[in-house]
C-alpha cells in the first residue's frame, strides 16, 4: 500500500523551444507542496508546473492535477511508479509521470480526478486529499 497526496491547484504541461531561458519566476518562492520540473533536450524544453506559473510563450496543456507519492523514498525502490500508473492505466485515465530525487509524481486530467483516486484506492493505496 502506498500513501499518495493530492497537491493543491491545477498543473500545466508546457513546451518551449530548445534553448529557452526560463525566468526565476517559474521556481522562485514555491509554496508548500508545489513542484516544478524542467527537462531540456535538443528538441525543446518541457516544463510541468502549477498553472499560475506557466512560462510566457509556452505551448500549454492545462487542467491537470498532481498526485505525489508520500516520501522521501529510498534511492532504490522498485515498482513504486508502476504501482501508481498501472491502476490508472486499467481505469483508462491518462497519466503524465515524473520523478524527483525524493519521490514520484503523476498528473491526471482534472476531469478524471475522481476516477483516478477511486482507481488508486481500489488498488489498495491511500489518497490524502
Amino acid at each position: 500500500m502506498l500513501d499518495v497526496a493530492l497537491l493543491p491547484g491545477e498543473y500545466a504541461v508546457c513546451r518551449l523551444p530548445a534553448g529557452t531561458v526560463l525566468s526565476p519566476r517559474l521556481w522562485g518562492g514555491l509554496a508548500g507542496r508545489d513542484v516544478v520540473t524542467v527537462s531540456w533536450t535538443a528538441d525543446g524544453v518541457s516544463v510541468i508546473c502549477p498553472a499560475e506559473r506557466v512560462p510566457a510563450g509556452a505551448d500549454v496543456e492545462t487542467e491537470w492535477r498532481c498526485l505525489r507519492l508520500v516520501g522521501p523514498l529510498d534511492a532504490v525502490v522498485t515498482g513504486t511508479l508502476a504501482a501508481l500508473v498501472d491502476p490508472l492505466t486499467r481505469a483508462r485515465v491518462d497519466v503524465v509521470a515524473f520523478s524527483t530525487y525524493d519521490t514520484d509524481h503523476v498528473l491526471v486530467p482534472t476531469v478524471r480526478l475522481a476516477e483516478a483516486t477511486s482507481a488508486l484506492e481500489r488498488a489498495g493505496h491511500r489518497v490524502h486529499k
